[in-house]
């Protein structure tokens, strides 16, 4: 995915996939992480870089694509506090001189990430770095590239709390983190409480109303373009197809097949079956310790 320049501003995703972890999912498939995207934002001599992953061989990969740009990497944007967004990004901050920028909410919900990785990332993989949170926040949640400004917009629940999206205006660009699934199966273990989905649905109407052109999502399908209007609508859809879902199928896994039913050309069948596994889960287990039964439901 590449833009059309504008003004002196364009912006190209690099798409990382992790090692497959060990086994495979119920339905025979391999245990494949969904792929995520790094946007890089770049004018004539600086860039700015959103979630660089997790793991050192993406940063090592993601490393030489920003350093075969030839812009000076100044930042480097965090939309959310999910792991797999963000673990690697102090290696990518060290060799390039970034800074790393993010809301406040998210900076709360990268410690809850970095205090859940004995217990569940460390567990799934054994490679992710050192992640002490250095992230910092930027006035009025803005930053500059050149003279364009970007905005860190705080949307609320996606498919975890404290989410923000980045706005480029001049772009008609949105970086939208784990807010807009494109062509991805998505995580619906964090949706635990009694509004369900209702929280994300409301993000995404953040999302719309700020009228961007392209979208760029933190979980995508290679083959998706990066029209707003469709994923904006699909991620809809598929919030729709799983709340009906999970009211009438009794069981993880008649709820994972039914989605890979609906959309069988669809990335991240992990993430869906550890969506699956965390729900129904709290629903067998309601008095259980809800941060154990999300955990679990990955390995």
């Amino acid at each position: 995915m590449n833009s059309t320049p504008a003004e002196g501003l364009a912006y190209e995703v690099f798409v990382s996939e992790a090692p497959a972890q060990p086994g495979a999912l119920p339905n025979g498939a391999p245990r494949s992480f969904s792929p995520i995207a790094s946007t890089l934002i770049y004018g004539q001599e600086n860039a700015v870089l959103s979630d660089p992953g997790f793991n050192p061989s993406t940063a090592r990969d993601l490393g030489d694509w920003v350093a075969g740009k030839r812009r000076k990497l100044t930042d480097i944007y965090i939309t959310h506090g999910h792991g797999d967004h963000w673990f690697a990004a102090q290696l990518l901050a060290d060799r390039f001189g970034a800074r790393i920028v993010a809301s406040a909410g998210v900076i709360r919900q990268m410690h809850a990430s970095v205090a859940a990785r004995p217990f569940l990332w460390d567990k799934m993989y054994d490679d992710i770095p050192p992640s002490s949170v250095t992230a910092v926040t930027v006035p009025d949640n803005r930053f500059a590239l050149e003279g364009h400004e970007l905005r860190i917009v705080d949307v609320g629940h996606g498919d975890a709390d404290d989410s923000s999206v980045l706005h480029v205006p001049d772009l008609g660009l949105v970086v939208a983190g784990d807010v807009i699934y494109n062509g991805a199966h998505q995580y619906v273990g964090d949706a635990l409480g009694p509004d369900g989905l209702a929280p994300w649905r409301a993000a995404i109407d953040n999302v719309e109303a700020l009228a961007p052109r392209t979208i760029v999502a933190g979980h995508l399908n290679r083959l998706g373009d990066d029209n707003a209007v469709r994923q904006i609508a699909a991620t809809r859809r598929y919030l729709d197809e799983a709340e009906a879902a999970l009211k009438t199928e009794t069981t993880a896994l008649g709820y994972f097949n039914h989605m890979i039913e609906l959309h069988p050309d669809y990335a991240g069948q992990l993430i869906l079956w550890a969506g699956a596994g965390a729900q129904y889960g709290v629903r067998e287990h309601p008095a259980a310790n809800r941060p154990q039964i999300v955990a679990s439901a990955w390995l």
